[in-house]
């Protein structure tokens, strides 16, 4: 599919041709104009003085490259309506896989029809072609008049197409020139040997992807989802209650697939496709998988009710869509037979929930790292990773009780204090802490604990951790950084937590 570079506005016949402008070969040239400043004799590549000496008072705008490559961007989000395969081509086409889609439409005929009346509604002159190969498809819409060319008819109807409908750079369909190609079909016939020798293999390679004898790869814009449900509105529905009544039938009639495959839904999308062009999305992730259309709806409402503002909804939404973009095994669970469990409660539904309504990447809990720091030994984590799943390695099974040779909770950071102690490496007799002096009762240690000089380098000193208990009964986590007479002549001790 390819996008006109001109366009149309009824509106304005007697007012001066608006233009876009480049710079190209260090001169400023017409890139794109309106249909009827043709008549002015404006064309694209033109240079633009020679344009305002045909058109003096020519209304001129500077090209925005980063806005095409938006618009670009929406116009092929806005053709997932058709097809989930959808490629960006260049900088003013797309590119659709649309096999096994155009019978949804009516036939091709029909799926071509309704693609052009739905953008000419939105301003858009554009040209089309659907053809067997992507080469093929891509030649006729520039240089061709058909729109579709009939199955294993490509080679024949892109046979008279000059040889730039190859996507050739302009230098190759210079030097073919110079020797008298000008044709597709002039290379067709011609000795490949010969071909290849003089102008390299590229030039076959293209010529085999349009006539269907090699394979082109296409990549989506957007990944393809495993599993979607769709409802089409004949009205457009613009309220938010209608929506949330669609999600709960569209995700039921995913459940049967998921069973069939033996799958649950870990990550899905909600895709609302408004009259006017734009696409919203909005997508929900579940902790364990999911195989329960009320809870998937559930989820959508918490997300919904995230929102700071209501869906834009413009003139309403023709297509609503769900995407299952990420499914598991799933492992269902035996419940009491006389019990009934409630799905929505749970701890598996409270992260969903909280997910859904506050982020995924919001909701936390404490993990294990790989360190032997105190202070780095833990960290906050989402509950779920990137991909949805939780660590079994950041998950601690309840042990035997005893009591704990660790605070619980540590000190922002390691505090300094002031201590009396005998050396080398007896614990302290006495210390002062926030203007406080505590009486040494008790003592365990020493733990002794390495730098990390990989990470914090050799400057990095030893540290030997104490629990001791006042006379009061108070316990307290200290250390002494650095060795005596090993790594420091005078080592400072610190407070680090507090036993309860």
């Amino acid at each position: 599919m390819k996008w006109g570079k001109s366009w149309i506005l009824n509106a304005r016949p007697d007012t001066p041709p608006i233009v876009v402008t480049d710079m190209e070969n260090n001169a400023v040239r017409v890139v794109a104009h309106e249909t009827h400043a043709a008549r002015s004799g404006i064309f694209n590549g033109q240079s633009l003085s020679d344009a305002r000496a045909l058109v003096p008072d020519l209304e001129c705008h500077s090209r925005d490259r980063a806005a095409e490559r938006k618009l670009l961007g929406s116009l092929a989000a806005w053709c997932e309506r058709y097809t989930p395969l959808v490629a960006l081509d260049g900088d003013d086409s797309l590119l659709m896989d649309v096999t096994g889609c155009t019978h949804l439409f009516g036939g091709e005929a029909s799926f071509i029809a309704d693609i052009e009346t739905r953008l000419a509604a939105q301003g858009f002159t554009i040209r089309t072609c659907l053809a067997d190969t992507a080469g093929a498809a891509w030649a006729m819409a520039r240089y061709g008049t058909e729109r579709i060319i009939a199955c294993d008819q490509h080679e024949d109807a892109i046979s008279p197409l000059p040889l730039a409908g190859l996507r050739l750079d302009a230098a190759l369909v210079k030097s073919l020139g110079r020797v008298g190609f000008k044709t597709i079909g002039c290379i067709a016939e011609i000795p490949r040997a010969p071909l290849t020798a003089r102008f390299g293999t590229y030039l076959l390679d293209r010529l085999d992807q349009a006539s269907g004898r090699q394979d082109e790869i296409i990549s989506p814009l957007m990944p393809v989802a495993e599993l979607a449900s769709e409802k089409r509105f004949a009205d457009p529905i613009v309220h938010e209650d209608d929506i949330k009544r669609c999600i709960g039938p569209l995700a039921g009639n995913i459940i049967a697939l998921l069973e069939r495959r033996d799958l649950g839904v870990r990550t899905c999308e909600l895709k609302l496709f408004r009259v006017d062009g734009e696409v919203q999305s909005l997508s929900v992730h579940a902790s364990n998988p999911l195989r329960d259309a009320e809870r998937i709806a559930a989820l959508f409402h918490e997300r919904l009710a995230r929102l700071h503002t209501d869906l834009d909804a413009g003139f309403g939404f023709d297509i609503v869509r769900l995407n299952i973009l990420q499914a598991d095994p799933f492992n269902g669970g035996q419940h009491d037979l006389v019990e009934r469990q409630d799905a929505g409660d749970g701890y598996d539904a409270l992260i969903d929930r909280l997910g859904a309504r506050l982020g995924r990447d919001r909701v936390l809990q404490f993990s294990f790292t790989d360190t032997h720091i105190p202070e780095r030994r833990f960290a906050l984590v989402p509950v779920c990773g990137r991909d949805g799943k939780t660590d079994p390695e950041q998950i601690v099974l309840p042990g035997p009780a005893r009591t704990p040779t660790r605070p619980l909770v540590l000190l922002e950071r390691p505090e300094p204090i002031d201590a009396i102690a005998q050396v080398p490496d007896s614990p302290p007799s006495r210390f002062r802490w926030r203007k406080v002096l505590y009486e040494i009762a008790r003592s365990e240690g020493p733990e002794r604990i390495a730098c990390e000089w990989w990470r914090d380098g050799r400057t990095s000193l030893s540290r030997d951790y104490f629990r001791v208990e006042d006379t009061q009964g108070y316990r307290f986590w200290l250390f002494r950084y650095g060795l005596y007479d090993r790594e420091t002549a005078r080592p400072d001790w610190y407070m680090h937590g507090l036993f309860s």
